[in-house]
């Protein structure tokens, strides 16, 4: 089990903040704690972001004691955690897994932490990338 590293969302491309974003979910690990991401902008870059649920503990935690606590503290307080996992940044997510509306939850967050308006992103999900209701709190 390891700490992840946090990242700055400030440290993300400009273009975040000022164009519409489409995340595409490109595909999930076996158990979908882990779903691999891309943020698409209008002017056609694209970022790497994919989401981790924290709460993970099968076969092996995914994270550390400290990367869960600050994840759950930013989520209680309308906000999420920007990480680096396996190599490439991460939206960190208290839960074990991700439902459609949980994703929705989880980009809205990123989009108000990089100064844009929720209602410039949009969620492209693929079918079987999300399972049942597998979150935890709120």
């Amino acid at each position: 089990m390891t700490e992840l590293p946090a990242l700055d969302p400030f440290d993300l491309p400009d273009w975040l903040g000022t164009e519409s974003v489409t995340w595409h979910a490109r595909g999930a690990d076996r158990t979908g704690f882990h779903v691999l991401g891309a943020l698409v902008g209008t002017s056609a870059e694209e970022q790497p972001c994919d989401l981790v649920a924290v709460d993970q503990a099968f076969p092996a935690p995914v994270a550390g004691e400290r990367t869960r606590q600050l994840a759950h503290q930013l989520w209680t307080n309308g906000q999420v955690l920007l990480v680096t996992y396996d190599g490439r940044p991460a939206l960190a997510v208290p839960g074990t897994g991700f439902t459609a509306d949980r994703v929705v939850e989880v980009l809205a967050r990123l989009a108000r932490s990089v100064g844009a308006r929720p209602e410039n992103y949009v969620v492209a999900l693929r079918l079987g990338v999300v399972r049942g209701d597998r979150g935890t709190g709120g």
